[in-house]
């Protein structure tokens, strides 16, 4: 019976597609819910969005921010976003494509204790990373 319904939508489907026009491809419930979610997105204009493989590949995107305040002051920074097919039931992933110190985060403990103990020091520190070149043992590329 299973056989029966699988056969009889690939015969739907090559009857709509017979008309010389490519295959239409279908969209999972996270693709059209993805899709809602991007049109109604009212980006500031310090933020970008870009799809690197092109429109049709909603699922990965990336989001670039141009700062305009802070220690951050003129850098561009970019995240990359892969959705998963069950989106939202299942969070994007989200990674930082640029190198950046961040006294936040619990994984550079040198950074937030150049900030604490000298504040002066760490936006020199931000400076440099972000003009590119080491800040220590670590590497930054230019971002400003």
């Amino acid at each position: 019976m299973i056989k029966l319904f699988k056969v009889k939508e690939k015969q739907r489907e090559l009857a709509e597609n017979a008309n010389g026009k490519p295959p239409v491809k279908k969209q999972s419930a996270g693709e059209l819910r993805l899709h809602k979610d991007i049109s109604e997105l009212n980006l500031p204009k310090a933020c970008s969005i870009s799809f690197p493989n092109g429109k049709d590949d909603l699922m990965n995107f990336e989001v670039t921010l141009q700062l305009d305040d802070g220690y951050y002051l003129g850098g561009t920074f970019i995240f990359s976003f892969q959705i998963s097919p069950i989106y939202p039931h299942e969070e994007p992933k989200v990674k930082c494509k640029t190198k950046e110190p961040n006294h936040e985060d619990p994984l550079n403990r040198n950074a937030a204790d150049v900030l604490r103990e000298n504040p002066k020091m760490f936006e020199s520190n931000v400076r440099r990373a972000m003009a590119g070149g080491y800040v220590g043992q670590t590497f930054f590329s230019r971002c400003i």
